[in-house]
């Protein structure tokens, strides 16, 4: 039987190796990728008995220490919501997404890592709450295998 699979979630940390809280968030993030992928994919191995019916959130990690594109920013602007200083949380001293994008491009040293973002379903997350983390990734879409 033909199936398609559908593709990875791709999962981005902007990080700062300087910064303590984004080492975390970076350790954290690659010791959960680890453990999803630690299973062998049908491309991988002959025998998947064992895998049937598995359920995995695997995802890919992106992490750059470059600051994000205007677009990007206004994306994770989007996924933060309207809150409360929610855009001085990203962008040092920001009010507001139009100051976000403005004191980002006076200084990409004012966006304030680690952030970690899931493009594909929407979230992000600011600094390195491992609860949220966890949040995150677990609400990824599990893709079952079911020969």
């Amino acid at each position: 039987m033909f199936r398609f699979h559908k593709p990875v979630d791709v999962i981005t940390l902007f990080h700062k190796a300087s910064s303590p809280a984004s080492i975390r968030a970076h350790t954290l993030l690659k010791q959960i990728s680890a453990h999803a992928s630690e299973n062998a994919t049908e491309d991988q191995a002959t025998d998947h008995s064992s895998q049937n019916k598995l359920q995995r959130t695997e995802f890919e990690l992106n992490v750059t220490e470059d600051p994000p594109t205007s677009d990007q920013l206004r994306t994770i602007l989007e996924y933060a919501g309207s809150g409360a200083g929610k855009a001085g949380q990203i962008v040092q001293g920001a009010a507001d997404e139009a100051d976000a994008l403005k004191k980002l491009e006076e200084d990409p040293n004012r966006f304030q890592r680690p952030v970690i973002v899931d493009w594909h379903n929407g979230r992000a997350v600011f600094g390195d709450k491992e609860s949220e983390i966890m949040k995150m990734i677990s609400q990824l879409p599990k893709e079952t295998n079911s020969v």
